[in-house]
């Protein structure tokens, strides 16, 4: 009679804390606005920078993102020579690029994510900053944006470089004159070239948005680049990247995802429990 109470107790706990399980798994697939964004805890591991990236929060004239916390970003201050690795205009000098670890995305899949370019430059010094889709072996898939100095027009897509395949929102981006106190610009933070006016300033945040055409293995490059010389620097940051909806660091092509590991776990239980009834 007792271990007859025993396993009907065992059994009517086994729905709460399966219950209870299922919540937990539940939590890892929350929207991303509930979730930690990529540079929260800095640049992820599975990122490589090539010049001079980091992460910050609000600081000067870069407010947070739409996501909230911290951005990563890249910056010409402290860059470095890209080589054939920028988008090879003809006139660059120096600059730093981040690349994610490879992440899995499915055909139909969104890519969306924030960027706020920013340039102590101006005039005819039309330097820019980019965001591509690799695929894991590096080769470009598509140019996901640009934006470049322009003192008259609206400075993404940047003008004078190739086509790019994203939705940008707003559709038009207007500089914000002289929006360019920023410490990641080094000491051309507060500074303009050419005056108000001509060029020199920031984007604000801007969306991008890119449908995956083919599923597969995949690497997201941000960029940024002097022209023609390397003084009055520019830099980009960017935040909220989503594939699909989930975080990008949630779809890396060689972690197990973190639901199918809670699912495992509540089937580990059931089983625990259906072995403890039997005996």
């Amino acid at each position: 009679m007792k271990k007859e109470r025993n396993n009907l107790n065992a059994q009517s706990r086994l729905p709460a804390i399966v219950g209870a399980v299922a919540l937990a798994a539940a939590a890892l697939l929350l929207p991303q606005s509930a979730m930690a964004t990529a540079f929260d805890s800095g640049i992820p591991a599975s990122w490589s920078c090539t010049g001079n990236c980091g992460t910050l929060g609000a600081n000067g004239d870069v407010t947070t993102s739409p996501e909230g916390g911290d951005y990563g970003w890249v910056s010409t201050s402290s860059g470095v020579s890209l080589g054939t690795n920028d988008l090879n205009i003809g006139s660059e000098t120096n600059g730093s690029l981040l690349r994610s670890g490879v992440f899995s995305a499915t055909s139909g899949d969104d890519l969306e994510f924030y960027f706020n370019y920013v340039t102590s430059d101006g005039s005819s010094y039309i330097e820019y900053a980019w965001a591509r889709l690799l695929d894991a072996a590096l080769n470009p898939v598509a140019l996901l944006f640009t934006a470049r100095t322009n003192p008259s027009g609206s400075a993404v897509p940047g003008f004078g470089l190739p086509a790019i395949t994203a939705i940008i929102t707003p559709a038009v981006v207007n500089i914000i004159d002289g929006a360019t106190n920023w410490s990641p610009l080094g000491g051309y933070s507060g500074a303009c070239f050419a005056g108000i006016g001509q060029g020199c300033g920031s984007t604000g945040w801007v969306q991008s948005l890119y449908t995956i055409p083919t599923t597969g293995n995949y690497v997201l490059e941000f960029g940024v680049t002097n022209w023609a010389a390397q003084i009055y620097d520019s830099r980009m940051a960017f935040d909220g990247i989503t594939i699909g909806g989930t975080p990008i660091e949630a779809t890396n092509a060689t972690v197990p995802a973190p639901a199918t590991l809670a699912l495992s776990g509540i089937g580990l239980l059931g089983l625990g429990y259906r072995r403890r009834n039997i005996q």
